[in-house]
């Protein structure tokens, strides 16, 4: 949120801010970059030392409740979070820095009591309607409890998350998140441990267990941070009065926020149905074999995404957010603005090195994937089918990150009434996503790698509405996207050529049973297509670096 009246410090202040925003961008993203490859660095190494204590179907059953808990977070708090990126305080209202963080603290707390009936409501439903080999998978029920009762633990901090993000502190999210999945890894596998030497079934517990210290450390971090800060400027961690003006109900939550996050509502369900659809849709056509199979191809497939994609998607949107703001309403511009350009020069920079990445990720990646597997997870899981969704899924780790980029563009930007025309081409989305899902399932006995084929479908899609949403905005703002400024064309015809010689070549022959032999070959091929690569995308690399090395001597005057 920003005041309409400030002060002339405030303004120098405000100026600055709003004239460089991408140095912000550039340390929020790399700050939550670090914080993911260390994170996702212990989470690997603790999974790999726990695969050895667990079964497919268990892996399958933990990564239904981590679905449970992450809905709770989501239809808790996901659109009150971008509803108070996107909003300003208003014209017309009188309000200091101090208010403003009052503010957005007691909006925070709306993301506790929806969590309170959401996680009722879906806890008691996957009790409801599981079936009965799931009920009687030892502490089941216990373990349920424990992820609702972590979810609400998390959404306690919630009013400091959201004013950390305002006050760009993202170095409190990367101490806070650190911390909390190491302790985590800690719990998790000593619980498994402990449990194997006394002989003792667990089933799903120290999963549970783990969540459960995640949150709690969440929210110890936060309040410390937090507290330090409402002391300093003189608010409250507890919801107070803001003002009496008619913008505020009950002189605590700002209106314009409220509806700009209720007409993001319908979306945000839609798009958690569409985003964990592949789990709720694998655990009503397959076997829990099948579903522990694709939870280790997930996770395995997608900790790149995590790792990377899902850092930059974030700093975007924020960036995005207080980039456009003003180039945002419903006027049509009759110049391009400095804000726009810029806009337009990131946008088509970060699709760019999306793809990039992407080349090397498909022309490499499906015949490294099974090798790898086998090294850090055992023969056990290639023979039952792991290693062949694994390769499937590289194909799918660029839909996935191209559509997180441009939908941070599309929720950066959108109108309500084009969040609600989005929310609605969504839901036809989903139903050609389930339709697809239950051909390649059911119809082709294709199991997990069907499931993928099926979000590929789905993320093309929407991939499709944003960039045409994407070139829209930028039109009416009097410039244009060209979709070829986005595509490195020679760049994926070699990967595509990498991906024909290394399949004609039999790579994968020895997947399992050689391992070191095969990413042998694929290390010989991946050294020159790399420098390849880097031939054909030279110059636009180099204005990469000379513009990153710009803005670096720029923040150190």
């Amino acid at each position: 949120m920003a005041s309409s009246t400030r002060t002339p410090d405030d303004d120098a202040k405000g100026s600055s801010s709003t004239a460089s925003p991408r140095p912000s961008m550039v340390k929020g993203a790399s700050l939550l970059i670090v914080l993911q490859l260390i994170s996702r660095l212990v989470t690997f190494v603790a999974n790999q030392l726990l695969l050895r204590f667990l079964t497919a179907p268990l892996l399958g059953l933990s990564t239904q409740l981590e679905v449970y808990y992450l809905s709770v977070l989501f239809f808790a708090r996901e659109s009150l979070r971008v509803a108070i990126q996107r909003q300003e305080t208003g014209e017309g209202l009188t309000m200091d820095k101090r208010g403003e963080s009052q503010a957005v603290v007691n909006l925070g707390y709306l993301a506790i009591v929806l969590g309170f009936f959401v996680s009722g409501g879906l806890g008691w439903t996957y009790l409801a309607y599981a079936n009965q080999s799931t009920l009687e998978t030892p502490y089941l029920v216990q373990s349920v409890y424990l992820y609702g009762l972590a979810s609400m633990i998390e959404l306690v901090s919630e009013p400091c998350f959201v004013l950390m993000q305002t006050r760009l502190q993202f170095g409190t999210r990367a101490t806070a998140e650190a911390i909390a999945t190491f302790l985590r890894c800690i719990i998790v596998f000593g619980s498994a441990v402990w449990a194997s030497k006394r002989h003792l079934e667990l089933g799903v517990l120290p999963f549970a267990l783990g969540q459960l210290t995640y949150g709690a450390s969440l929210l110890l971090v936060y309040l410390h941070s937090g507290y330090g800060l409402a002391r300093s400027m003189g608010f409250s961690l507890l919801p107070r009065p803001v003002s009496g003006d008619n913008s505020f109900l009950g002189t605590y939550l700002y209106k314009p926020t409220l509806t700009l996050a209720g007409s993001m509502m319908a979306q945000s369900v839609v798009k958690h149905l569409l985003t964990q659809g592949d789990t709720f849709l694998i655990s009503l056509l397959s076997t829990p074999d099948i579903q522990g199979v694709y939870a280790l191809a997930n996770n395995y497939g997608g900790l790149l995404a995590r790792l990377l994609f899902q850092p930059v998607e974030e700093s975007s949107r924020s960036y995005f957010s207080r980039l456009l703001v003003a180039s945002s309403d419903k006027t049509v511009a009759k110049t391009v603005s400095p804000a726009v350009q810029e806009a337009k020069k990131s946008f088509q920079t970060l699709t760019r090195l999306y793809i990039l990445l992407s080349a090397v990720i498909v022309s490499l990646g499906p015949f490294a994937a099974p090798s790898l597997l086998a090294i850090v997870a055992g023969g056990r899981w290639i023979a039952a089918g792991a290693g062949d969704v694994l390769s499937m899924y590289c194909f799918y780790i660029p839909f996935l990150a191209l559509n997180g980029l441009t939908e941070s563009f599309v929720a950066s930007v959108a109108s309500e009434a084009e969040v609600h025309k989005q929310s609605m081409w969504m839901a036809v989305f989903s139903v050609a996503f389930a339709t697809s899902a239950f051909v390649f399932m059911s119809v082709f006995p294709l199991g997990a790698r069907g499931l993928v084929l099926a979000n590929i479908i789905n993320m093309l899609c929407r991939i499709t509405w944003s960039l045409v949403f994407i070139t829209g905005y930028f039109g009416r703002n009097k410039t244009t996207l060209s979709f070829r400024s986005l595509v490195p064309e020679s760049t994926v015809a070699l990967a595509l050529s990498t991906l024909v010689l290394m399949h004609q070549l039999h790579v994968l022959e020895n997947a399992g049973s050689r391992p070191i032999m095969t990413l042998t070959k694929i290390a010989g091929s991946a050294i020159p297509l790399l420098l390849l690569i880097v031939f054909l995308e030279r110059h636009f690399l180099l204005e990469c670096f000379q513009s990153l090395r710009g803005r670096k001597a720029a923040k150190q005057q």
